[in-house]
C-alpha cells in the first residue's frame, strides 16, 4: 500500500491536482522503482531540482517557455507523490525526508514566481530590461516563503514549549470576525495563485494572452497582482495564526 489512508480524502494536506489526477500517475511510475535501488531522498533531490528549473524555464520568451514552466512544475508534483510512495512501499523513512521535502516546496514556489518576474522584466527584450518586474516577481516568492514559514514555525514554537503538534481544529481563530475572514478568504482561494502549480498555470494563460496581444501587458499585470496577493497573504495569514488556538 503506497497510498496511505484517505489520503485522496484530505484538503489541508493534499494539494487538488494529487486528488484529481497525478496520484493515479504516480502509481504507474512506482511500479518501476520500487524494485531498483533508487532511494526517497533521491527522488526528493530531483524533485526539488525539477521545481527550480521552473524558473530559467520561464525566461524562454513567448508561450514555448510558459509550457516549459509548466512542465517542470508537473514533474515536481509527480516526484512529490512518487518519493513518499516509493519510502512506504521501501520502507524506508527518515526526517530527513521530511526535511528536503519542505525545502523543496519552499524553492519550488519562489522559483516559480522568481521566474515569472525575470520573464516580465524581458531581459532578452529589444530594449532594456524593467527591473521592476522581477523585484515584484522576488517579492511575491519572497513572500510565499514567508507564508510557509509562518506555519512551519508554530510547530517549531510548539515544539520548544513541549507542546505536542497542534491539532487542525486549532487553526480556527478565537475570534469570530477574524473566523469569518478567514473563512471568506479560504472560500475565494485567491491566496493559492501564489503556489507554483497554480501559479505556473496562471502564467501560462497570461502568455497566450500577451501573444493575443503582441506584448507583456498580462505578465506584468499578473506579477503585480501576485505580489499583493502575496503581501496582503503574510499578513493576514500571520493574524490567523495570533489569533487561533495553535500557540496555545
Amino acid at each position: 500500500m503506497v497510498h496511505p489512508a484517505g489520503v485522496k480524502d484530505r484538503r489541508s494536506g493534499e494539494h487538488w491536482a494529487g486528488r484529481l489526477y497525478m496520484r493515479e500517475v504516480s502509481l504507474r511510475v512506482d511500479r518501476h522503482l520500487v524494485t531498483t535501488r533508487v532511494t526517497p531522498n533521491q527522488l526528493t533531490y530531483v524533485m526539488t531540482l525539477a521545481g527550480v528549473l521552473a524558473a530559467p524555464a520561464l525566461l524562454v520568451p513567448g508561450i514555448p517557455g510558459a509550457l516549459l514552466g509548466v512542465l517542470m512544475v508537473q514533474l515536481y508534483l509527480l516526484l512529490d507523490c512518487v518519493d513518499g510512495e516509493v519510502a512506504r512501499w521501501k520502507q524506508q523513512f527518515s526526517i530527513g525526508g521530511v526535511y528536503l521535502d519542505r525545502v523543496g516546496a519552499y524553492l519550488c514556489d519562489a522559483a516559480v514566481l522568481v521566474g515569472f518576474g525575470l520573464r516580465a522584466a524581458d531581459p532578452w527584450g529589444e530594449g532594456s530590461a524593467d527591473w521592476l518586474w522581477a523585484f515584484l516577481g522576488t517579492l511575491a516568492a519572497l513572500g510565499a516563503v514567508l507564508i510557509k514559514a509562518e506555519t512551519d514555525l508554530v510547530g517549531v514554537a510548539r515544539h520548544q514549549q513541549g507542546l505536542p503538534p497542534v491539532k487542525e481544529s486549532a487553526a480556527e481563530p478565537r475570534s469570530s470576525g477574524v473566523a469569518v475572514a478567514r473563512r471568506a478568504a479560504s472560500a475565494l482561494k485567491f491566496h493559492r495563485l501564489i503556489l507554483g502549480i497554480e501559479a505556473s498555470l496562471l502564467i501560462l494563460l497570461l502568455a497566450v494572452l500577451d501573444a493575443l496581444k503582441g506584448d507583456l501587458y498580462f505578465s506584468r499585470l499578473g506579477v503585480a497582482v501576485l505580489a499583493a496577493i502575496a503581501m496582503l497573504q503574510t499578513l493576514l495569514h500571520l493574524v490567523s495564526i495570533l489569533a487561533s488556538s495553535r500557540l496555545r
